[in-house]
């Protein structure tokens, strides 16, 4: 039932702001996110003592007549990610205490309602309810981009849109396909157990139809190369907030649903297909990182940064090893904490200073020398510095692939060599030097702005240190799921 709690709390509290149209909205939605982060605490602390306890757990009948049922649970893949999405969506909401937005009722209502959605798709182990959900999270941000968005938002988030729905739409024949080769007693159900089955039950041709089918809605959401082209301009004009529900979490539902749903289902076509979509994923690595060094617009830069950290990502999931998929999930959590604090970043920097071009900034590290502090210390794990929590992800993201092939593996190890340059050669230029415009000072950080910022750095440090207690749940989660990889 607490698992159910989850979904329920940001859910109400939308309703609640979307009914009483209040004017302290920003507060209600920071109380909620609050209140969804200690009951995610609380669940982690009872899976750690039991992971079997019943309250972790809810399976109720939903439609009998298809298998559909209404399947929740919190085991070794979930509980990480849910506790990810519930840690950052306080933090998303406190960085929009400095801007006032018109309806923010409405705006932070969408933010809750997708939070809910993307617990669900975090959650569910029913393929017709993951589906659901799927699209329900596609649905707030959709609106968030689309009112609130920069120039040209109505092109820009209708591009959006019609890539994700087009790619939900291949993953849904998909899970419909296999659905129809399921028996469970006799009957067709659409449990993951089912669906796994009914997977691997098919031949090799058909796994392979079946893997594209998935991948491709699954590779748009990341995105990996070449379903990328949607992202950076999304990214870019989307409102503050927006962007980071979309990068901290949004795409982990992709590289979530890989391993979960991809992996096991289908594993004579991750055989067949796998290496193809590793090189694909490689290749985005690289064309992003060369993309992302020649951005003059600081936003711009951290949007195809993101390409090429979930481009590593996918290709350690795609090794099918042990390393490269609890790299995966080491790494989502290290990202999406980085690229939240780092977009917050490019936020701070146009409130400030009035522009995103690193061209035209340098000196602030003279006029806020705390920000510049926390700016490297976010910076650093970005680029995955030992002793922060981007380095445990990369470095077993990377044995991973070079187990698969150390040729293959090669060309991703230059993400560690680009991502520094375009990384610290950005913070060097926008930091460091002489002021370039006299007439513009850098002042003090909004309180809110601080703490978000604090919080991300202490969290990069310690888990950098000491990331033991996540590495050994995502350690149990990957074993379970190598289980059911084997051809």
């Amino acid at each position: 039932m607490l698992s159910l709690l989850l979904l329920v709390i940001p859910f109400l509290s939308a309703l609640i702001l979307f009914a009483t149209k209040s004017k302290s909205a920003k507060q209600i939605a920071l109380i909620s996110t609050v209140i969804t982060f200690i009951v995610s605490i609380s669940n982690l602390f009872l899976f750690k003592q039991n992971p079997q306890n019943n309250l972790l757990f809810l399976d109720v009948a939903w439609i009998n007549n298809f298998g559909i049922h209404f399947n929740l649970e919190l085991n070794n893949l979930s509980i990480l990610l849910v506790l990810l999405t519930t840690f950052l969506l306080p933090l998303i909401v406190l960085s929009a205490f400095t801007t006032e937005y018109k309806n923010q009722h409405q705006f932070f209502g969408l933010m809750l309602l997708m939070q809910s959605a993307l617990l669900g798709v975090f959650m569910t182990n029913d393929g017709f309810l993951f589906y659901v959900f799927w699209e329900l999270a596609l649905i707030p941000i959709y609106f968030i981009c689309l009112i609130w968005g920069g120039e040209n938002r109505g092109v820009i988030t209708f591009k959006f849109f019609v890539y994700t729905l087009l790619g939900s739409l291949f993953m849904l024949i998909g899970l419909i396909y296999l659905y129809n080769h399921t028996n469970v007693d006799g009957l067709k159900s659409w449990n993951i157990s089912a669906l796994y089955e009914a997977g691997r039950s098919l031949n090799e041709n058909q796994q392979g139809a079946v893997f594209w089918l998935i991948f491709i809605a699954f590779a748009i959401k990341m995105p990996i190369f070449p379903f990328h082209t949607w992202q950076p301009n999304t990214y870019v004009n989307a409102p503050t907030q927006g962007t980071m529900l979309l990068s901290g979490i949004m795409l982990k539902m992709g590289t979530f649903a890989a391993i979960k749903w991809l992996l096991p289902i289908v594993p004579l076509g991750v055989n067949n297909w796998g290496n193809t979509a590793i090189i694909l994923s490689v290749v985005g690595i690289i064309y992003a990182s060369c993309i992302a060094i020649v951005q003059k617009d600081y936003k711009r830069l951290i949007a195809y940064s993101s390409i090429a950290h979930v481009g590593l990502i996918s290709a350690g999931i795609l090794s099918g090893t042990q390393q490269g998929l609890q790299g995966a999930i080491m790494q989502m959590l290290a990202h999406g904490v980085n690229v939240v604090a780092l977009f917050l970043i490019a936020d701070i920097l146009l409130r400030h200073t009035g522009t995103r071009e690193i061209d035209k900034l340098g000196g602030i590290r003279n006029m806020n020398g705390n920000f510049a502090v926390l700016f490297l210390i976010v910076v650093l794990g970005s680029i995955a510095l030992p002793l922060t929590n981007g380095f445990v992800g990369e470095f077993l993201l990377l044995n991973g692939v070079f187990q698969h092939s150390y040729i293959i593996g090669a060309f991703a190890a230059l993400s560690v060599i680009l991502g520094a340059v375009y990384m610290l050669r950005s913070y060097q230029n926008i930091m460091l030097g002489e002021k370039i415009d006299n007439q513009n000072t850098f002042g003090a950080l909004a309180g809110s702005d601080k703490a978000v910022l604090i919080i991300a750095c202490i969290v990069i440090v310690a888990l950098g240190v000491y990331p033991a207690p996540l590495n050994n749940i995502a350690e149990q989660g990957v074993k379970e799921i190598l289980m059911n990889i084997k051809p």
